[in-house]
């Protein structure tokens, strides 16, 4: 059985059940939007940079052994408020509790240490500090206060123990000596007199030792965390001016008036876990006893933060664009659309939008911004499907001079002769979409197959549930019929009032909504426009209908006369497109896509604008030790390297230099500039001793308890994407690690990097445009089986990508992960029209008819569907201009302006392809008409058009 006769079935057995059709429909409906409301939203880094990308890989490598990237709570307040006061004590508790710690005193190492396991943690178990502890969301926290205890810790710890080998020391000699003088047969009063004066000697050279140490290494005393003397000698650099931190812990004092504490999440938790400990620490800040005595104030912020309420702010815009787009397709359907049952098609969608979304949520999908969306574009595309099907089903009612024909045989004529064509314009828009799988934008890619699933659902939905509502309304259907008959009644009166408001200012504001060519395509559509005069009960719109009909009669006219010049113009116009592509400027910076107006960005900009860093770019290095001399010393050269070529002084500190140290593996030993000075030699047992002198809750954020990983990381300022690709790509550059070491670029800035570099490639772009009209037309010719009939349909469809980037590059608004994939979608939407149209004048051809008359009753007919689908179509991109979120809203900025070019070029356009065909002057063409029907004459091949 063919296709066509399928279909027919498919449709004449829903006519026939109409009731049980509309149940069945209805309750898959219902189930996948109960469904869908489980969607969880996703704006994670994978959903702009491919997980197979190395860049990726290296990044989700660094967090899965040092914890994913952290939360950053920045502290506004005077450094020696900060540190030298009571607040310190604030500050360690408050971080204690991020880290689902409590502190106790600890009087032998003069600190503050972490209390057993178990402890109630500050303000109980229910507090956000106690359901932190409970719920071990966050893997380590470093600040001010937890490096300050754990100094001060580590200085007693290592005094304790020199204390103690001096001890063993004074031992060791008061032994000696004492042995020494029995041996020289002295008293035992004499033996212990010498081996006092041997102890006290060996006493002192020990302490002068450790003064000698203290005095090199600046601590005057032992030290307190309540040492004001040792705090400052810690902290402060006074080289560097009054009260300017050291240069080398700008990661926690980036300037004298600020300090960062930084909370790295554990890897892998899911999106509902990331907003839940972030949420926590948002709770957590606020809690009274962490109040600062000297007004200092807290802000919370860091990349989780900035895609958890990206993720919020998803779930927000679908409510706000699914509101927005059935508003905006009723307005449509009510104004443009000729049937009786003018908001069937509303209901079609919706059906449509829930089990596309249903299926999602059963496969385990989640919500991105770009698959949000699918929304609008979907319930657009789905008006679109059951408008075209319910008006061939119209015109076969109608068509017969004898009389109103049935339901059932209007169907089945309309699905045998018009839902074919229905189901062959939509197999090639969803190929069209089929190549966004070229994307190197997940998120786009998943954007594809989602609106693939939804065009598949939507064209079921349009002949199955148009069948039964026609069939039923055609009967008297008992309370379910008179229900429909009502609405029906209701529908057609509202219509006529609101067409009667609006009058002729309607039609002039909707001409400027949807663009002139769309205002050309609507009179086209239209005829004289008395139809929608009679609908919508306005004269003045229908005369400004007719108006712009004869202006669409009179482009079409011009574009049959002189078909050579027409086609000439257009593809010069999309040359000159494909050539401004290359021009575009790109941006996919996650901070420029997300909406402006988020507490989160503001406060990420606002750290960037204290710190004067923008993010972390990780160097992760392995080898099977990456804690030998050779290793480290590379890593320290390689720091040295970077930090000297981009600027950076220890005595300026990160403000005037592009790269920065963070906290790394090679500033346990010695610090970047110290390494031209000369650190010292660095044996395996200076650097084993030195490791095992620090604290393991510091250690674990450098380098693995296997030693087979480290990091070397640099702080980046804030700067424009291109000039950090450029930084990110001498870092890169300047990567030779000895034999037997591995190096790779990690972190967020590098993530944005490679995403930027995907989409700023021009000529990936117009291979993927090549690769959708060449899968497109491929589709067409096995369809239709003849090359002639799939070429002329997609000549218009080609130099409609042009067009496109042509405009976008006019209206100087840059590409994004969605925008740049415009040319795609424009092939996938127009070579629905374009495919209609054809076929439709391609059956007026055989019917008889002569060039002029055959176009005149394709733009009459199916013309007047593509007017009502085309503007529905369109609309369903521009809702999205009513979306928060950056990239959508310039996203449905472009495609309104683009497609409504785009499609008025096409159908403008098409006309002059067909008239070249059918004068042969076309290369390679055939007539339109490969055979004639029975008893009709031959056709000229030229005819003048009426």
């Amino acid at each position: 059985m063919r296709i066509k006769e399928r279909i027919q079935g498919l449709s004449v057995a829903c006519a026939r059940r109409p009731v049980l059709t509309i149940a069945v429909v209805v309750a898959l409906a219902a189930a996948g939007g109960l469904l869908a409301l489980g969607l969880q939203p996703d704006a994670g880094s994978d959903t702009f940079v491919s997980r197979s990308a190395q860049s990726f890989r290296a990044t989700n490598n660094e967090h899965q052994h040092f914890g994913g990237d952290a939360v950053i709570v920045l502290i506004r307040e005077q450094l020696p408020n900060l540190v030298e006061t009571k607040d310190l004590a604030t500050v360690s508790q408050l971080e204690a509790c991020l880290a689902g710690q409590t502190l106790v005193a600890d009087q032998a190492l003069g600190s503050f240490t972490a209390a057993p396991a178990g402890s109630r943690p500050y303000g109980g178990w229910s507090s956000p500090c106690g359901r932190l502890a409970r719920s071990h969301l966050v893997q380590v926290v470093y600040g001010p206060g937890t490096f300050l205890n754990r100094a001060v810790a580590a200085v007693n710890q290592e005094i304790n123990t020199m204390l103690g080998q001096a001890g063993q020391a004074v031992q060791h000699y008061e032994q000696l000596a004492y042995k020494l003088a029995r041996a020289r047969h002295l008293s035992v009063a004499q033996a212990k007199q010498a081996a006092s004066a041997a102890g006290q000697i060996e006493y002192q050279r020990q302490l002068q030792q450790i003064e000698q140490l203290a005095l090199n290494s600046g601590i005057p005393a032992i030290p307190q965390i309540d040492s004001v003397q040792f705090i400052r000698a810690i902290v402060f650099d006074a080289t560097r001016g009054v009260n300017q931190p050291k240069a080398r812990f700008a990661y926690l004092f980036p300037t004298a008036n600020s300090a960062l504490i930084q909370a790295r999440l554990k890897p892998n938790l899911s999106s509902e876990q990331q907003a839940r400990a972030i949420s926590l620490i948002r709770q957590a800040i606020r809690m009274p006893r962490f109040r600062l005595a000297y007004g200092g104030t807290y802000t919370v912020s860091g990349v989780p933060v900035v895609i958890g309420d990206l993720a919020s702010t998803i779930t927000g815009s679908i409510a706000i664009l699914l509101a927005g787009a059935l508003l905006v397709m009723a307005f449509v359907l009510l104004i443009v659309f000729r049937s009786r049952l003018r908001l069937l098609p509303l209901g079609i969608a919706l059906a449509a939008a829930g089990i596309t979304f249903g299926a999602t949520a059963l496969v385990g999908g989640s919500l991105t911004m770009a698959s949000i969306a699918v929304l609008p574009v979907l319930i657009g595309l789905a008006v679109d499907y059951a408008i075209q099907f319910q008006s061939r089903a119209q015109e076969a009612r109608g068509s017969r001079a004898s009389g109103w024909v049935s339901a059932d045989r209007a169907i089945a004529r309309a699905a045998l002769a018009g839902a074919p064509t229905i189901a062959i314009a939509a197999l090639a828009t969803a190929t069209g979409f089929l190549v966004l799988q070229l994307s190197p934008v997940p998120m786009v890619r998943g954007f594809g197959v989602l609106l693939i699933v939804g065009i598949a659902a939507a064209l079921g939905c349009a002949l199955t549930l148009v069948s039964a509502t026609l069939a039923l309304g055609d009967r008297d259907g008992g309370a379910v019929g008179a229900s429909l008959r009502g609405a029906a009644e209701i529908v057609r009166g509202v219509g006529a009032r609101l067409g009667a408001a609006l009058g002729r200012g309607a039609a002039i504001r909707l001409g400027a909504a949807i663009g002139r060519g769309a205002a050309i395509r609507l009179g086209a559509a239209t005829g004289r426009g008395a139809a929608i005069g009679r609908q919508g009960g306005s004269g003045r719109l229908a005369r400004a209908a007719e108006r712009l009909g004869e202006a669409s009669h009179a482009a079409i006219a011009g574009a049959t006369r002189r078909p050579g010049r027409v086609l000439a113009v257009a593809a010069l116009l999309a040359v000159l497109g494909w050539v401004a592509d290359t021009q575009t400027a790109v941006q996919s910076d996650v901070t420029k896509l997300v909406p402006s107006s988020m507490p989160a960005l503001r406060n990420l900009h606002t750290l960037e604008r204290v710190t004067g860093v923008s993010g972390e770019i990780d160097v992760v290095v392995r080898a099977a030790d990456v804690a030998s001399p050779r290793t480290i010393g590379w890593m320290l050269h390689y720091e040295d390297r970077l930090l000297t070529h981009y600027g950076y002084l220890e005595t300026k500190g990160c403000q005037k230099a592009m790269l920065c140290p963070a906290l790394s593996l090679p500033d346990l030993f010695c610090s970047g500039v110290q390494a031209a000075k000369g650190c010292g030699p660095l044996t395996a047992a200076t650097i084993n001793s030195l490791l095992a002198a620090v604290p393991q809750y510091f250690s674990q954020a450098v380098i693995t308890r296997d030693r087979r990983e480290a990091t070397l990381a640099f702080g980046i300022r804030l700067m424009p994407l291109a000039r950090q690709e450029r930084v990110i790509e001498y870092m890169r550059s300047q990567l030779h690690p000895p034999p037997g070491v591995s190096a790779q670029l990690a972190g967020i800035p590098v993530l944005a990097a490679q995403a930027n570099a995907d989409l700023s490639s021009s000529g990936r772009r117009l291979l993927t445009l090549l690769a959708g009209v060449l899968a497109v037309g491929l589709v067409l010719v096995v369809v239709f089986r003849q090359v002639a009939r799939a070429v002329i349909p997609m000549i218009p469809i080609a130099l409609a990508t042009g067009w496109s980037a042509l405009i976008l590059f006019l209206l100087g608004i840059p590409l994004n992960p969605m925008s740049a994939a415009l040319g795609t979608l424009v092939i996938a939407i127009s070579t629905e029209f374009s495919v209609l149209l054809a076929e439709r004048f391609r059956q007026e051809r055989r019917g008889g008819h002569e060039l002029a008359e055959a176009l005149a009753r394709t733009y009459r007919s199916t013309g007047s569907a593509v007017l009502a689908s085309g503007v529905t179509a369109i609309l369903g991109f521009a809702v999205l201009i009513l979306s928060s979120i950056n990239m959508l809203r310039d996203f449905g900025l472009v495609t309104l302006v683009d497609l409504t070019v785009s499609l008025a070029g096409v159908l403008l356009v098409l006309p002059a392809v067909l008239a070249l065909s059918e004068r042969g002057e076309l290369a390679g063409s055939v007539r339109a008409t490969p055979r004639r029907a029975a008893g009709v004459p031959r056709l000229r091949r030229r005819a003048r058009v009426a």
